[in-house]
This record gives structure tokens, C-alpha cells and sequence, in this order.
């Protein structure tokens, strides 16, 4: 009886000191849409932000979904990817703000790179309608690619694919494993919201 209290207690100590990590290496992002189709967050600790062009953080802020609900959904059934993911890809990447510049040069709702946009003929990076098109492309470019994984498709759209690829997993940069954490807490909340 008390060799087996013993390991019982040992088995247990093993799985919190294994899970200790995971749980605060995921953030926990708690939002609510209001009627009129905002979404509010609150300050969130331990989050990368994304910063606008006049340095505001993300997340300090309120954000109107609606706004660009007739883009998302458009883009979203012309492609055949899920509004939820496409959200989170948003709020991840600008925090649903169209005039965002990242250090990297990546531009718009979806921060698209220079070159990535040339690629995909998106005309004005900054035209919420041109950059949620060019942005849910890609992302139907990516999830075609990795067998539909969102969390792969996530890496690949902050890394790059090929960097997904030589890993064969998330690539071991602690940007994108950030990224993709964001990614699929917000995914999860928005695909939540959908249903209720």
C-alpha cells in the first residue's frame, strides 16, 4: 500500500514538473466581442506585441472586427480557410491595425512581406481588402502544403517554408514558437465565439 502511494506520488510529482513548463510557456488570452463587433483584450503580460507605426502596442487598444469582417469572409470562402484562423492570423501578426510596419518591412493587416506581396499581386499592401485576399492566399498556399496542420501553416507564415521544412516541426525559433502559441489561443477563441 505504501509503495504504491509512493510511486502514485512520484508519478504525479514527475507529470507537474514535465507540464510546469508548457503551462507558462501559453499564455492565456482572454478577449470578448461586444454588439457592435469589437473585440477587447486587455493589457497582456508576457505577450511580443506587434507595434504600429507611431510605437502604440497592440494589445493597448480596442479592436474592431467588423470593419473588416466583409474581407475576411469574402477571402475566407473564395479560398476555403476558416475565418477563425484567419483572425487569429490577423490579430497575431497586427493587432487588426492596416497601417502596421514591422521592423522587417512586413506591411498591413497581415504583414505581408515586400516580396510576398509582389508575388501574390497584391497591389496596396495597405488596402485592408487587397491585404486580406493576398494574405488568405498564402495561408491556402501553406495549409495545401502541410496537410492542413494550422500550427505548421502558422510557422511557415512567420518563418517561412522552408524553414518548417528542414525541422519537419515548428522550427526551433523562440519568435515563431511565440507566434504560433498566439495564433492558436486566439484560433481557439474566435472558433469558440463562432459557435455561440
Amino acid at each position: 500500500m505504501i509503495r504504491a502511494v509512493l510511486t502514485l506520488s512520484v508519478s504525479l510529482a514527475l507529470i507537474l514538473l514535465v507540464l510546469r513548463p508548457w503551462s507558462a510557456a501559453w499564455p492565456e488570452i482572454y478577449g470578448y466581442q461586444d454588439k457592435d463587433g469589437y473585440w477587447h483584450f486587455p493589457v497582456t503580460r508576457g505577450l511580443e506585441t506587434g507595434r504600429r507605426n507611431d510605437g502604440e502596442d497592440d494589445f493597448h487598444r480596442d479592436v474592431s472586427l467588423a470593419a473588416y469582417m466583409p474581407h475576411i469572409t469574402a477571402a475566407s470562402k473564395k479560398y476555403g480557410v476558416s475565418p477563425a484562423f484567419v483572425m487569429a492570423i490577423i490579430m497575431a501578426e497586427s493587432g487588426y491595425d492596416h497601417t502596421a510596419v514591422s521592423n522587417k518591412g512586413a506591411m498591413g493587416l497581415m504583414q505581408l512581406m515586400p516580396q510576398t506581396a509582389a508575388r501574390l499581386k497584391v497591389g496596396n499592401p495597405f488596402c485592408p481588402g487587397n491585404n486580406i485576399d493576398g494574405g488568405v492566399r498564402y495561408l491556402k498556399y501553406l495549409l495545401e502544403k502541410f496537410d492542413n496542420d494550422i500550427a505548421l501553416a502558422a510557422a511557415a507564415y512567420n518563418a517561412g517554408p522552408s524553414r518548417v521544412e528542414a525541422a519537419e516541426d515548428i522550427p526551433p525559433i523562440p519568435e515563431t514558437r511565440q507566434f504560433v502559441r498566439r495564433v492558436l489561443s486566439f484560433y481557439y477563441q474566435f472558433k469558440w465565439a463562432e459557435s455561440n
